[in-house]
């Protein structure tokens, strides 16, 4: 299957403004297939599960970026680690960043692979053991790097932490004590730049296969996590 095929099975959640033109809008299949075929710019690897829009509206690359979430329940102030790592990377990072969560944590599958209602779903598993949790990842590497309709996080509520690799393999971070993640961060050389734009704050598309979505099958069935 080309990576134009694969890309087209994307549902339209392209971070686009529903106002602005995509740009892809006027480009041949030659031109599309052309620049979704290119996964490194400069020094920074994508994964296969997302690329940026035609004319580049963010230009991926490594950092991290302090933000903050609120919960709209209790109007508290979460604060947030936001990072972008190459792909060579990113999944060792993601496993070093789950060790201050704990030997016991929850975790969240996020699946858009269902295309029928354009939305997510996310399936639950409590009380997992970490080195059980890491080592199923593992077994599942290539596969939660390039399936676009997949995200993963692990929590432990009871400190609260939570740490997310999200369907746009970006790490996602959230708690109150977060000088330890961003150390980590630091240790895999990435800088800290709260100007920094991630691809989710533009036009981009998401990829899958019927494939991945076999193996996301098997990791939930892995981890047994409930629909």
């Amino acid at each position: 299957m080309s990576f134009l095929q694969r890309f087209l099975k994307t549902n339209p959640r392209d971070g686009r403004s529903a106002s602005r033109p995509s740009s892809f809008r006027d480009l041949t299949e030659d031109q599309i297939e052309a620049h979704l075929a290119v996964s490194r710019y400069g020094r920074f690897t994508l994964t296969d599960a997302v690329r940026p829009s035609y004319d580049l509206q963010v230009v991926p690359r490594a950092g991290y970026r302090h933000d903050t979430f609120t919960d709209r329940e209790n109007g508290v102030n979460i604060p947030v680690l936001m990072a972008a790592a190459s792909r060579e990377v990113v999944f060792d990072l993601f496993m070093d960043l789950l060790g201050p969560l704990g030997e016991e944590v929850d975790v969240v599958l996020e699946t858009s692979h269902d295309k029928s209602n354009n939305s997510h779903h996310d399936l639950y598993r409590d009380h997992i053991d970490l080195p059980v949790l890491r080592s199923t990842m593992y077994d599942f590497e290539e596969s939660i790097l390039d399936d676009g309709c997949l995200g993963i996080a692990a929590l432990n509520p009871r400190i609260p932490l939570e740490v997310q690799l999200d369907e746009h393999k970006l790490l996602i971070v959230y708690g109150q004590d977060l000088e330890e993640f961003e150390e980590t961060f630091r240790e895999y050389g990435l800088k800290r730049d709260d100007e920094l734009k991630f691809i989710t704050e533009a036009e981009h598309v998401h990829s899958s296969t019927d494939d991945l979505q076999d193996e996301f099958t098997q990791l939930k069935y892995r981890l047994g996590v409930e629909d």
